[in-house]
């Protein structure tokens, strides 16, 4: 193993630096992985844009990126039962590198069939959307509304949700071109916003009764009209702020239907709440991926080289699915 590595740098200026960097060394708990390839995420550019010093960003240098998949390159004192070789994947910060080091609570075995590629699109939605619907008490046979549905993480909640048993799954999109790629992902009924009223949609879809979750990517004027659009007793958790963070909101909703509303940000500082998910995820979600119904939609791949087609594409708001950067 060479002493240095790749890395995309973030607190140099406006755009990522490709740089030379020490290969790090795990520590107690720690695992070394040997990354070959890292997907990209909606927050990668506002944090990119947060360090920038030339504009008035904290200037603070630091690896970009949070999600990855590759095999384990060392492992440090007490961290499991993790081998050196064994294919994985995650979400860990620092992961637009060549080499990363990981908690090792927070590493996920990769499927042997699945490529890196692929694979590395896969954690964080896998995280945030089951820990969503776990946080929210869902059961087999329980309806779920998912907002923002063609989202990279919307994608993926609409596969998980049913492939651990929801009854119905309805999938809210703006742009009605991408109806189908919605039902071909599993759902059920697709509601066109801009076209549909989002509440009256959901409704007539579950015969009057709301939907039992809702998990909400959007917020903003959509999170409002979640309300009503959900059954008795339900719960509806935000998750992203697309359409920003305010919402204005009819109370009389919330309460006369009696529902619980959850936010949610599963953080790699909130440990105790994060890895028992992660454990769950193991036990009831990746058996779903090795069998291959759940798969993230790939947008694009590139090296990292050409790193600057991957942020260029995310800002231009025109990606469908994930971004993937190759670090072979």
């Amino acid at each position: 193993m060479t002493e240095t590595m790749r890395a995309l740098i973030s607190g140099r200026g406006p755009e990522w630096v490709l740089a030379d960097a020490r290969i790090p060394e795990p520590g107690p708990g720690q695992v070394l992985i040997r990354n070959r390839a890292a997907a990209t995420n909606n927050a990668d550019l506002p944090m990119l844009a947060e360090a920038d010093p030339g504009s008035g960003g904290h200037g603070h240098e630091f690896v970009a990126g949070y999600e990855y998949a590759g095999e384990i390159a060392a492992v440090g004192p007490g961290a499991g039962d993790w081998k050196v070789g064994d294919l994985v994947m995650g979400t860990f910060l620092s992961s637009f590198a060549d080499y990363l080091i990981v908690d090792h609570r927070f590493v996920l075995s990769r499927p042997e069939h699945l490529s890196p590629e692929v694979a590395c699109a896969l954690p964080t939605a896998l995280l945030t959307e089951i820990g969503a619907l776990r946080v929210a008490g869902f059961g087999p046979g329980q309806s779920v509304l998912i907002t923002g549905a063609t989202t990279g993480i919307g994608m993926i909640g609409i596969q998980i949700a049913k492939a651990i048993g929801a009854s119905r799954v309805l999938a809210t999109t703006r742009d009605a071109a991408k109806a189908d790629l919605l039902t071909g992902l599993g759902a059920d009924a697709v509601i066109v916003v801009g076209e549909d009223d989002l509440t009256e949609a959901v409704l007539v879809a579950t015969d009057g009764k709301g939907a039992d979750v809702v998990l909400d990517h959007v917020a903003g004027e959509t999170f409002a009209k979640c309300l009503p659009a959900t059954a008795e007793d339900g719960h509806v958790v935000n998750i992203g702020r697309l359409a920003g963070p305010a919402s204005a909101i009819d109370l009389d909703a919330l309460s006369y239907r009696h529902l619980t509303v959850h936010g949610v940000s599963f953080g790699f500082s909130r440990d105790w709440e994060t890895v028992p998910i992660l454990e769950s995820l193991s036990a009831e979600v990746l058996p779903a991926v090795a069998r291959g119904e759940i798969r993230p939609v790939i947008d694009s791949a590139v090296d990292v080289a050409d790193f600057q087609e991957a942020a260029d594409r995310l800002r231009s708001g025109r990606a469908v699915g994930k971004f993937v950067l190759r670090f072979d």
